[in-house]
């Protein structure tokens, strides 16, 4: 019996729609919803457990060194999301936020920057204050009603599957810094 291979086509809009992101001097995400699907596994002893896609590490690996300034700004208090981002080079990490526009403004008073400057992705309502703030709000496909109505950019890839590497290719296309031949090495 033969095996034929499927491919499935993900749609990415074309460059002549994506948002001009030239003005944006820093990128902050949301953790959970956004770097994962949503989902969180209760250990016996009261460990939580968060699945990360790859791809989407690898892209903010590849930020990171490109000297782009990334920012987590989350509710959630695992320490692991700390470990997690430092290991892929963003040291800038906030985790416990219940107040993320108070965090942004301390982040923002300390880099020099403006609310103007900051592209936020986030996916639910504790994240609506701080989108309705920003120069560019940002969320993945799968994101509450409220917020898919909120942003000016929607993934098409969900929370947890390739949202955060999608908006970091758009950035990097558009300024001419995404991977060249030789350099898709860790």
């Amino acid at each position: 019996m033969h095996n034929q291979r499927k491919t499935i086509q993900i749609a990415t809009p074309p460059m002549s729609t994506i948002p001009d992101f030239s003005k944006i001097a820093l990128f902050a995400f949301d953790y959970d919803g956004v770097f994962t699907d949503g989902t969180v596994l209760l250990m016996p002893d009261g460990g939580q457990l968060r699945q990360a896609f790859v791809r989407d590490g690898y892209a903010v690996q590849w930020a990171s060194k490109q000297k782009i300034d990334l920012s987590i700004i989350t509710g959630g208090r695992e320490t692991a999301i700390i470990n997690r981002m430092q290991s892929l080079g963003v040291t800038d990490v906030h985790i416990g936020s219940s107040d993320k526009v108070a965090v942004m403004k301390t982040i923002l008073a300390h880099k020099g920057l403006t609310m103007e400057q900051v592209a936020y992705m986030g996916d639910d309502m504790p994240d609506l204050p701080l989108l309705r703030e920003v120069g560019l709000s940002a969320c993945p496909a799968d994101a509450a009603p409220e917020v898919l109505e909120a942003c000016d950019f929607i993934s098409s890839r969900p929370g947890g599957k390739g949202c955060v590497r999608e908006l970091i290719e758009l950035v990097m296309k558009q300024r001419n810094i995404w991977m060249a031949n030789g350099q898709e090495m860790w």
